[in-house]
């Protein structure tokens, strides 16, 4: 079968001869129409923590073509988390991983859902713990985790959706449900969330910027507060933190990253997730979209694309 690996995505066209995975017992031979790309991708991609063999991809949309479980069969329409292995025509992947594609949306669509949507949902509700009547502050509120997340609250909860992003996303996230969008090119997200809450700060914070932003989250922090950190795009090294300032509020810290979970973890997330999330795909009251648009063989240009902060949402790649 044709795949991307580590080695190949450098190559204009990323396409390479790769031998089609063999099932076992519990798992489905799945033909993928359309993956995911996740900053998981570019890390691996760009920092080599994984061999040069291995094929990157966490979430995929497809068609079952083989099935050795008792749960799935061939020709069912399913989308699936990943540890790898995305990039390519097919993958084998145990049925406790595997989630029914809604009926009314397009393998496009649904290859948006299983990474995002499930790290929104972990980061929201299994460590956020969050409530009715609290508030949530989401960086990078117009990617594919942000608008995923904005949009569960929402369903979910009644609570207070605050976001941050660039000026041209801001219509962006109040498009998808947020009550507060901040331009934090402009503003200081600090003093507009204190000016949004009464001064009481957010309850909860879902962060993918790292460590540029953690002093202003802490301070934008409610007392009893609890920040989630997912990500590290502005840098990992917190320089001179008064840790007083997290004592004193007595906040939590907490970080988190769904692809190094264990099996039983995912397992557990994605039944939870399908109880609460899946009922409202199948009636439409998600909005699924994705950004930009990318075939296999240009795995390279996608991953630049995510590299150089181009894409508005989720980037998709397609699967002839």
């Amino acid at each position: 079968m044709k795949a991307v690996t580590i080695a190949s995505v450098k190559n204009e066209n990323s396409l390479v001869d790769v031998k089609t995975p063999k099932l076992v017992d519990g798992q489905v031979l799945i033909k993928i129409h359309a993956v995911g790309v996740n900053h998981v991708d570019l890390l691996w991609a760009d920092q080599k923590v994984k061999s040069d063999d291995t094929i990157p991809g966490l979430e995929v949309a497809g068609e079952i073509v083989e099935s050795k479980s008792t749960d799935y069969h061939k020709g069912q329409r399913v989308m699936t988390l990943l540890d790898n292995g995305g990039y390519a025509e097919y993958v084998a992947v145990n049925q406790e991983r595997i989630m029914l594609a809604p009926d009314n949306i397009d393998y496009d669509v649904a290859a948006t859902i299983p990474e995002s949507y499930l790290t929104a949902y972990q980061t929201l509700f299994t460590i956020g713990n969050l409530k009715d009547n609290q508030s949530v502050l989401i960086h990078a509120g117009a990617s594919g985790v942000g608008t995923a997340a904005i949009q569960l609250v929402k369903k979910l909860t009644n609570a207070q959706v605050i976001t941050t992003s660039s000026s041209k996303k801001t219509a962006i996230c109040l498009n998808y449900g947020a009550d507060v969008a901040i331009d934090y090119t402009s503003q200081d997200f600090v003093e507009e969330v204190r000016k949004t809450t009464d001064n009481r700060g957010v309850d909860l914070i879902i962060d993918f910027i790292g460590a540029s932003y953690f002093q202003q989250n802490i301070a934008s922090l409610a007392f009893e507060g609890k920040l989630v950190l997912v990500g590290n795009l502005g840098g990992s090294i917190v320089e001179n933190m008064n840790i007083m300032d997290i004592i004193g509020k007595r906040v939590s810290v907490e970080g988190t990253l769904l692809s190094t979970r264990s099996n039983q973890y995912k397992a557990d997330l994605i039944s939870a997730f399908s109880k609460d999330v899946l009922p409202l795909l199948n009636d439409n009251q998600i909005d699924l979209k994705f950004g930009n648009h990318f075939k296999l063989s240009e795995s390279r240009d996608a991953l630049a694309c995510m590299r150089n902060k181009e894409n508005i949402g989720k980037i998709i790649l397609t699967v002839d």
